[in-house]
């Protein structure tokens, strides 16, 4: 667990001292955004779904998917990995990077304005307008509690402003090869935000290079208290498998709408191998886990098998 309060949160709390930002009541919270429009039929899991189809791969039931080992920087799977959809909230792993490389003072107080607020889908956020968060801190909500409001505030807060945030966003994309991709926002919230399955890998496989983003998407948990609130406000990531001991996970991020399903991307270390699993219009509240829980068990059976057949060789 993390709490403002620890020693490097303090520059926040001197800044609310010093600039006399009021603080407004909380509302409700942000992860994820769900929206009342129809959602494309997906498939759903059923009870008794195998692991592995007759062929012995996985069996996923996201619309798109990818495993990809970064240090050969072959694809081990693929599902529809070419085309382009809407990716939701992973477009915040970019928004991460951009900051980052710009070298913007971490430190520095940013104010939530009304313009942060979210006219796309109407999603509701716990950061009150008015109130000021380091950069850093923003950085950490928008990553593990995938708060929009944070993400929103980043590229407002960018030297040229949104404009020139999500400029810099496509640049950075064109950079490191991702041809299929495209960024019209810094939250993920516009479905116009795109990119395939292969063009995600590589992008996660790019911001696994940050360590602050590497610790602040696989945070389980922060509270935040704010100066005169009656209590602090507590965010969890929205990735339930960083709680879990059995993986170990080095970069998370979710994602949805309802034009992109819900997705995951995550880079991690499966059989004592790192791999990047990139999981894209799912439904179902569990069916992104079930689907990543499927391809660690395929990914470990299958690294027992490759020690199994090393050993007999050698014998």
């Amino acid at each position: 667990m993390r709490a403002l309060s620890h020693p490097i949160f303090k520059p926040i709390m001197a800044a609310f001292a010093l600039l006399a930002f009021g603080v407004c009541s909380s509302v409700a919270v942000a992860a994820d955004v769900k929206n009342a429009k129809a959602a494309p039929v997906r498939a759903k899991a059923k009870a008794g779904t195998p692991d592995l189809t007759k062929d012995g791969e996985p069996n996923l039931l996201s619309h798109a998917a990818m495993v990809f080992d970064p240090v050969t920087g072959k694809a081990l799977y693929a599902k529809n990995a070419e085309s382009a959809v809407p990716i939701a909230s992973i477009t915040k792993l970019m928004t991460a990077m951009v900051v980052l490389e710009a070298k913007q003072d971490l430190n520095e107080p940013v104010i939530i304005d009304s313009a942060d607020i979210d006219t796309i889908k109407n999603s509701r956020s716990r950061l009150p307008v008015g109130t000021a968060f380091r950069r850093e801190d923003l950085m950490r909500l928008a990553l593990m509690a995938s708060d929009n409001r944070a993400a929103a505030a980043l590229g407002r807060s960018y030297p040229g402003g949104t404009p020139a945030f999500v400029e810099a966003m496509n640049a950075k994309a064109k950079l490191i090869g991702l041809n299929s991709t495209r960024f019209v926002d810094p939250t993920g919230l516009a479905p116009g935000n795109v990119a395939s399955p292969q063009d995600l890998a590589l992008m996660v496989s790019e911001a696994s290079r940050f360590p602050q983003i590497r610790e602040y998407s696989t945070t389980p948990e922060l509270h935040v208290t704010l100066p005169n609130a009656k209590r602090s406000l507590g965010f969890n990531n929205t990735n339930a498998l960083v709680k879990n001991s059995g993986w170990d996970i080095g970069l998370s991020k979710t994602g949805y709408i309802s034009e992109a399903g819900k997705c995951l991307v995550m880079h991690a270390t499966i059989g004592n191998n790192p791999v990047v699993i990139v999981l894209m219009d799912s439904w179902g509240k569990l069916t992104r886990l079930g689907d990543a829980n499927r391809i660690k068990k395929w990914l470990e059976n299958n690294s027992k098998q490759m020690a199994a057949g090393l050993a007999r060789k050698e014998g």
